[in-house]
Order: C-alpha cells, then sequence, then structure tokens
C-alpha cells in the first residue's frame, strides 16, 4: 500500500511540475508577440477568471477526493458513488452561474482593473471582451476538477496528471497557433488575439476532460466491480454528505484562494494608483502586465519546489497531533520548515542577485530595466508565499483552521490598506512591499497560534535560519562576483542566449558554494537526516 501511495505522489507532482513548467515556457513567444501591454490585457481577464473559478470549487474537489477514499477505505462504494454524481451536478449549477456572473458583471469588473482609462492598445471595451472568453472556461473546469477529484479518492494519480499536461499541452498549442494567426496571417490585431489566448482555457478544459473521460471508459469496469463488496450501510441523506464535503471543504479553498486574492487586488488597484499619482498610462500598463504576469510565472518556480518537499511532511503532522505525541509533532514542523528554508531561501536570493539575466532568458525585449528590478524585490516574496502554504497546513493539521483564514484575512487587510499608498510612492516594487507586509502579518500571527496550540519552540529554527542566511550571504556574493566576471565578455543584455549562458555558469557556482558550505557546516545532514546519509562518506555521515 505504501508503494502505492509513493507511485501516486509521484505521479501527481510529475504531472503538477510538467504542466507549471509547460505553463511558463509559453510566455516566451506569447511574450513576444504580443508585449507587455498583451500581457497586461491577458491578466486583466484571468485575474477574474481566476477568482471566479475558486468560487465555483469553492475547494469541493479535493473535499470529493477526501470523502470518496473515506468510504471506499470502509467498503462502503455506493455512498461514495452517489457523493461523485451529485457532487458532479453541483459543479455544472456551480460552473455555469460562476460564467453568468463573470460574463454579465465583466463591464463593472474591466473598468475596475483599468481605472475606466482607455490605453494606447487597447480599451476598456477591449478588456470586457477578453473577460468574456476566458469566461466560458468555468463552464468545464469545475466538473473536470470533480472527476480528478474522484480518481484520486480511488489512489488512482494517473488520470489527474495525464489530463492536467494534456490540458496544458493543448491549451498552449491552441493559443500560441491562434495569436499567431490572427496576428500574422489574418492581421486581426492584439486584442482579438489576447482573446483567443484567454478563450484556450475553455479548449484546454475540452482537452483535458476528453482524457478523463477515456480513463473512466477504460476503467469503467473495474470501478463497478468494487461496488461487488461494498459492506451493507444505510443509505445517507444528501444533505449529511454535504454538510460533511463541505466541512473538508472548508481549508482546501482559503488557503488555494491567498495568492489569487492578493493578485486580484493588485489587478483591481494597481493603474487607478499610478495614474492617480500621476504616472504615464501606457508604462503603468506595461509595468502592471510584467508585475502581475510576467515576474509571478518566474517567483513560482523556487515556491512549487520547497512546498513539494515541506507539504508531503503535513499529513504526520495530523497523526502526530491527533495522538497526542508532541514530541514527534514538534519534530515534523521542525523539518517542515527547514526544508522550506533550506531549499527557497538560496533560490530566492540567487535570483534577485541574478534578476537581469533571468528576466531576459523568457521575457528579452522591451520593459527590461522594469522587469529587472521588480523580479529583484519579488523574488524574495516567494519565501513568503512558501512559509504561509506550510503554516496554514500545519495550523490545519492541529486542528486549528479558523486561526488560519484569520491569518489569511488579516494579511489580506494589510494589502488592501496598504496598496495604493504604496503604488503611490514605490510603482511596482510598491505592490510587491504590501504583499510583503500582508504575508508576513499572516505568518507572525500563524506562527504564534501554532506555538500556543503545539507548544512548538522557534529556538532550532531561529539558531538553523541565521545559518542558512550566513551561507546564501556568502553564495549571493559568489553569484554576484561571477556575473560581473563574465559581463567583461559577455554583456546579458544584448540578447537571449547571452542572458542563459550568465544565469547558467552562475546558478551552477552558486549552487556549488552553497552546497559545499552547507556540507562541511553539516547543516544538510542536521535537515535532511537518514535521507542524506547513503549519499554522503561513511566517516562523514557519521559525524
Amino acid at each position: 500500500m505504501s508503494n502505492n501511495l509513493l507511485r501516486g505522489t509521484f505521479v501527481l507532482t510529475l504531472g503538477t511540475y510538467l504542466s507549471r513548467i509547460l505553463g511558463m515556457i509559453y510566455l516566451i513567444p506569447f511574450a513576444a508577440m504580443v508585449g507587455t501591454d498583451g500581457g497586461a490585457l491577458f491578466q486583466t481577464g484571468y485575474a477574474q477568471y481566476t477568482i471566479f473559478l475558486s468560487i465555483a470549487t469553492a475547494g469541493f474537489p479535493a473535499a470529493v477526493s477526501k470523502f470518496v477514499s473515506k468510504y471506499n477505505a470502509i467498503g462502503d462504494y455506493e455512498t461514495s458513488r452517489r457523493m461523485f454524481k451529485a457532487g458532479l451536478a453541483v459543479m455544472l449549477v456551480t460552473g455555469l452561474l460562476a460564467f453568468s456572473l463573470l460574463y454579465m458583471l465583466a463591464p463593472m469588473l474591466a473598468k475596475s482593473a483599468l481605472a475606466g482609462k482607455n490605453y494606447s492598445s487597447f480599451t476598456v471595451e477591449d478588456a470586457i471582451l477578453v473577460i468574456r472568453m476566458v469566461s466560458l472556461a468555468l463552464i468545464v473546469v469545475p466538473l473536470m476538477s470533480l472527476i480528478r477529484g474522484f480518481f484520486q479518492g480511488h489512489q488512482s494519480m494517473g488520470p489527474t496528471a495525464v489530463s492536467q499536461v494534456i490540458e496544458q499541452l493543448v491549451r498552449i498549442v491552441f493559443l500560441l497557433a491562434a495569436t499567431y494567426l490572427i496576428m500574422n496571417v489574418f492581421n486581426g490585431g492584439l486584442v482579438l488575439a489576447v482573446g483567443y489566448a484567454t478563450f484556450a482555457a475553455f479548449v484546454g478544459a475540452i482537452g483535458g476532460l476528453l482524457v478523463l473521460l477515456v480513463y473512466w471508459i477504460r476503467r469503467k469496469h473495474t470501478l463497478q466491480a468494487l461496488q461487488e463488496n461494498k459492506v451493507e450501510t444505510k443509505s445517507m441523506p444528501l444533505g449529511l454528505m454535504f454538510k460533511e464535503v463541505f466541512r473538508y471543504a472548508g481549508p482546501f479553498v482559503f488557503v488555494g484562494l491567498a495568492i489569487p486574492i492578493y493578485n486580484y487586488i493588485d489587478t483591481n488597484t494597481f493603474n487607478g494608483a499610478m495614474i492617480e499619482a500621476g504616472y504615464d498610462k501606457d508604462i503603468a500598463i506595461a509595468m502592471y502586465g510584467i508585475l502581475l504576469l510576467y515576474v509571478p510565472k518566474l517567483v513560482m518556480i523556487p515556491v512549487s519546489l520547497a512546498t513539494a518537499f515541506g507539504l508531503t511532511l503535513i499529513p504526520s503532522v495530523t497523526e502526530s497531533f491527533t495522538s497526542n505525541n508532541r514530541a514527534l509533532l514538534h519534530k515534523q514542523i521542525d523539518q517542515t520548515l527547514q526544508i522550506i528554508m533550506l531549499l527557497t531561501l538560496p533560490a530566492v536570493v540567487g535570483m534577485s542577485v541574478l534578476a537581469g539575466p533571468a528576466y531576459n532568458i523568457f521575457y528579452y525585449g522591451e520593459y527590461e530595466e522594469i522587469g529587472k528590478n521588480i523580479l529583484m524585490w519579488y523574488a524574495p516574496v516567494a519565501l513568503l508565499f512558501s512559509l504561509f502554504t506550510v503554516n496554514a497546513a500545519i495550523l490545519q493539521g492541529i486542528n486549528k483552521q479558523k486561526l488560519a483564514v484569520i491569518s489569511l484575512v488579516i494579511g489580506i487587510i494589510a494589502k488592501l490598506v496598504l496598496n495604493t499608498p504604496l503604488i503611490q510612492l514605490y510603482q511596482g516594487v510598491g505592490s510587491i512591499l504590501a504583499t510583503a507586509a500582508g504575508y508576513s502579518i499572516s505568518l507572525i500571527y500563524g506562527f504564534a497560534m501554532i506555538k500556543r496550540h503545539s507548544g512548538y519552540s522557534f529556538k532550532l529554527l531561529f539558531k538553523r535560519t541565521v545559518l542558512m542566511t550566513m551561507l546564501c550571504t556568502f553564495m549571493g556574493l559568489a553569484v554576484s562576483v561571477i556575473q560581473s566576471i563574465l559581463g567583461i565578455f559577455i554583456n546579458y543584455e544584448d540578447g537571449r542566449m547571452q542572458s542563459v549562458i550568465v544565469a547558467v555558469v552562475a546558478v551552477i557556482v552558486g549552487g556549488v558554494v552553497y552546497l559545499y558550505l552547507a556540507y562541511r557546516s553539516h547543516l544538510l545532514e542536521k535537515i535532511l537526516g537518514d535521507r542524506l546519509k547513503r549519499f554522503l562518506p561513511r566517516s562523514r555521515a557519521n559525524g
């Protein structure tokens, strides 16, 4: 059983990473075709879609997965099947409602996002078109998500992983092909191209749904055979079933909403704040696209890497807390947070130091200096993203879901209060500072609650974080020196290939420096423990 669990986790993680990598790489040709103005228009539509999708699904697919898994474990396959059928109806209704609302509210949302202004490349009416085109995906994606959850509840991760990758591939192929043809063959213009680029979410969802249907047809007989072994149980009323599912759904939905809500606040305040402060409209919209679409794709790389390692330990936190094994609980929290710091801290330091070549690799072209500056400031926020995700998961693990919600809410309030004045003072960097402040306040509150309700002490984490910070300082200096030396021979500003060479060499040197220092200081084996011993010399591992 444990082998199946490990295999399933690996398959699902691999599928998720392939999907995210594809979602990052396609921006290179897309940005080259539509530029920063097109990126801003694209993000205007997608930001609204993301929020409405979160509302439409409300954590329901993940909750159904947990529900199905629970009742399958006791042999009550009929109840899990009934929940699946009822869930499909719910997702169809919520998807249609979300689509209708987003479609009808598009004029209001577009005016809010663009501060009611027209820009050189597009108008408020153009933004309305883009929002309405992406809204169609809301009809399909909730259904697709629920079917994925049903398969996952049966410990079958393959359908989810494959459908994620196919969905992304279909979306990207359609997006890039439509953008190229509209702009270069049919002369349809930027707005229509971006509209079809957002409509690609609907096309990709159809592709992902078809993959799931193929899996369903192939495994239909296996799933039906399970019902022959079901236990005799009383028929659970639908009301009780939904009550249980919604209780599961709460923790899933609010953590997933954190980043979309922060982005949504920027979507609806950034342009207005910039224009009110007297900045040029077109510079404002270019910075808006860089800040909300292009740079976050790069920043999510270290976030995804760290949380993939850290969150695998969270289910153990729940078990330890439930059994009142405080010593093991504290060890698990320590290990989770230290792994996050070990992986994310050097990544964000390196990304900040190499902001120039890193940005040019993906988005070489206009407004490079703005992109470099925003990435340099935004990269450290990735550490806050990672810590918040794990912080909230630990609070859920110790059965303090309400405190995790409070943590999120007070951070959002801080973001709302600080965002406009900081943007007016510092432009794009001001938005980043407001985001950092919001997450920091959430983290301070969340860590205080973890300490209060679990008795966890942060002394060891603090000591090792100080050591990691020192190692990262040396690493950052090494990376900076290498970049300066390479700059004598290769100017990364001259092109994408030059940026690749500078970044690759600097990353290799920085990685070697950090790993060597972490190894010599015993930091690696202290944090990773038995995981590392097989790779270390015997005398060193036992030292």
